[in-house]
């Protein structure tokens, strides 16, 4: 077989039931045997919404998302969603086309060294020399992209190896010597957690993804429920964890609820558990759980003891890990403890003012209406937080987001892969104005391959987050935030809606999906919400809810950079 062959019936041993990506000069062959294969492809509008695509899915469904892009800028394109999947832990296969190999080095055209590139930004990644190689290649591509603590993997094949032929002997398993992923936990040391759990009168289960890429969501809750432990998550742990349980604290951290921060604080024991102690979780280190001893859970050893000390590592899946020490644990007296931080959600709770259309109101009114049943993905900003505070997930794999890279762009190509993973589900897209332009050409991708995701902008003409730290930390001197600036200056002036009549603003979004074959409606009241959810929700098109929301609403709590996590700024006042 050629080795544009072997590609393609790799994905079938793979079982690959969707590729994302954009034809160019140095993959013409493979395509050419695409267009044969029956194998499902959706051409993307560009290579970057192609990545995103297949992160989206692999998120989604938890399968490998597969992506394609040629040489040169084609690859690099593909560059900010492999390193986004990279720094979420998304299992991903990239496949890239190369000049042929004579001509490697000699600056060729559409020649760009992408493993080089690549290289700090994905689990493993390689360039195909030798024809023979390629199947084993394949083979362990989709081995290191899934296994142990998932990432995305590229693969770089020149065009004259895409050409050859050898006989395809597609391997039944792999055996890597360097590469061994540990599963089972060391057993004395899940006693010894165990034993410290039960000593515990404070204790907090810390939540990340890592739960959810192991499927440990089941075992979280019966640990937490027999323990009688509250859990809190991270951004990327939502949806680990029912947020509607009693014992759910919400997620901790920069725009964490003020009563899991609070708990964090005061807690003797913190239950890491598929989580690294990021900086946007921890603020400052230094002063983080201060009375905490730490249980650190987590299949990756070097994410132990990377960012805080720890007194009990395990390493191992968080789903074995955790049926273990389930069987070692007994009902732990928490009852002052959870009484403690009952009085602590009575008196913080999230919450936000009046005064224009609230976009906190309009995410609420997601959540009444699909009473949690569906997959939201995000942009980046506000957008993102408000999303994360006030969308209730009870479900894994429900909140889809770019958390360690921060991508903004990410949240309609991803929503688009995670319809296509996911048919019938319903997808929303939490969008700002500024985000949602970055890749708004895949609404293209999304009528056309009949994806009927539901984008809802939430447009305050600006780029909010941004604009919040000006507003906060620089005086409010908005340089280069404002989208729909009155001044030549860009001060203040943010209000762009006066006497319920709308400054002209560019772009039209609701103009913009028609041009795209998409349907919308523009809203602006709080009694519009409800009816454009209602019409979006049973319309089988892609749409657009373009909300013109207050303009001056910041996301709250908020612990600045650098701050404790005690040093919560509730509001303006």
């Amino acid at each position: 077989m050629k080795g544009a062959e072997i590609l393609i019936e790799s994905f079938r041993k793979e079982k690959v039931d969707v590729v994302f990506g954009y034809p160019g000069g140095s993959v013409l062959d493979i395509f050419d045997i695409i267009y044969k294969s029956g194998l499902r492809f959706i051409l993307t509008r560009h290579e970057q919404g192609a990545a995103h695509a297949a992160d989206g899915y692999a998120r989604a469904t938890g399968k490998t998302g597969v992506c394609i892009a040629t040489s040169g800028p084609g690859a690099t394109n593909l560059v900010t969603g492999i390193a986004t999947a990279y720094m979420d832990s998304v299992p991903m296969v990239a496949i890239t086309g190369q000049v042929p190999t004579r001509m490697i080095g000699n600056d060729a055209f559409q020649e760009a060294d992408i493993t080089g590139i690549t290289r700090p930004i994905t689990k493993h990644n390689y360039l195909v020399k030798d024809i023979d190689e390629l199947p084993r290649i394949l083979k362990e591509a989709f081995y290191i992209a899934s296994t142990g603590r998932p990432g995305p993997v590229l693969v770089d094949i020149p065009k004259d190896i895409q050409n050859a032929s050898t006989d395809n002997k597609y391997p039944d398993s792999v055996e890597m010597r360097g590469y061994k992923p540990n599963y089972e936990g060391h057993i004395q040391q899940i006693k010894k957690a165990a034993e410290m759990i039960m000593a515990a009168q404070r204790p907090v289960i810390y939540a990340g993804g890592g739960v959810i890429i192991s499927n440990g969501s089941e075992e979280l809750a019966k640990l937490a429920g027999k323990a009688g432990i509250p859990v809190t998550t991270t951004l990327l742990g939502l949806g680990s964890f029912p947020s509607t349980d009693d014992l759910s604290l919400g997620m901790l951290g920069m725009h964490g609820t003020k009563y899991a921060n609070l708990a964090v604080q005061d807690t003797d024991l913190l239950i890491a558990v598929g989580a690294r102690f990021d900086d946007r979780v921890t603020g400052k280190v230094s002063e983080f759980a201060p009375h905490a001893k730490v249980i650190h859970i987590d299949i990756d050893p070097t994410s132990i003891r990377k960012n805080v000390n720890v007194d009990i590592p395990v390493v191992g899946d968080v789903k074995k890990v955790l049926a273990e020490l389930i069987k070692n644990i007994k009902k732990c007296d928490t009852q002052p403890w959870l009484n403690k931080i009952g009085r602590w959600k009575k008196e913080y709770p999230l919450s936000y003012g009046k005064g224009g259309l609230k976009p906190q109101f309009v995410i609420e009114k997601i959540y009444e209406l699909t009473k949690g049943d569906a997959i939201i993905t995000t942009e980046v900003g506000q957008n993102q937080m408000w999303a994360a505070q006030f969308y209730k997930y009870t479900r894994p794999r429900t909140f889809i987001s770019s958390g360690g890279l921060g991508t903004m762009g990410y949240g309609l190509p991803a929503a688009m892969g995670a319809q296509a993973g996911c048919p019938g589900k319903l997808v929303f897209d939490i969008a700002g104005d500024g985000s949602i332009q970055m890749n708004i050409q895949e609404l293209t991708t999304c009528v056309l391959n009949k994806l009927p995701v539901k984008i809802i902008i939430l447009n305050n003409g600006c780029l909010g987050m941004v604009r919040q730290w000006q507003e906060l930390f620089y005086g409010g001197r908005y340089s280069s935030t404002i989208l729909n600036a009155k001044g030549p200056d860009g001060e203040k002036g943010i209000t762009f809606c006066e006497e319920n009549r709308c400054h002209p603003y560019l772009p039209d979004f609701i103009k913009l999906a028609g041009a795209f074959g998409a349907e919308g409606v523009r809203i602006s009241k709080d009694s519009e919400v409800v009816p454009a959810l209602k019409k979006a929700i049973e319309s089988d098109k892609t749409y657009i809810i373009e909300c013109i929301v207050d303009p001056e609403e910041n996301v709250f709590p908020m612990v600045p950079a650098g701050a404790s996590l005690n040093e919560m700024i509730e509001s303006m006042a």
